[in-house]
């Protein structure tokens, strides 16, 4: 009785390992399927990351609000304006990448 015992769980463990490599093997490849091609952009004959671009755009708007702000006055009045502006640099690049690339 003993030796059925032990032969079901060598059983359950070789099904769990059988699983566990599939399961890895099933995700590798979900994952690499993503990675057809780099998002980049020729730009005068160099490829730049897309990322890149979207983030120098979202920083020139983030200047321009920050101009805006200081402006109108509303900038003395922010509580932390490194974290308001780290907001708006990131809000305005991921906008952007939303709408450029998506």
């Amino acid at each position: 009785m003993l030796e059925r015992g032990s032969s079901r769980v060598a059983i359950a463990a070789e099904r769990c390992a059988l699983f566990s490599t599939r399961a890895v093997i099933g995700s590798f490849a979900t994952f690499l399927s993503g990675c057809s091609s780099a998002p980049s952009r020729n730009i005068l004959g160099s490829y730049f990351p897309s990322w890149m671009i979207c983030a120098l755009i979202g920083l020139g708007a983030t200047v321009a609000v920050r101009a805006l702000l200081a402006k109108t006055g509303i900038d003395a009045a922010l509580p932390m304006p490194i974290v308001v502006y780290l907001a708006f640099a990131t809000a305005f690049s991921l906008a952007i990448w939303l709408l450029w690339l998506a």
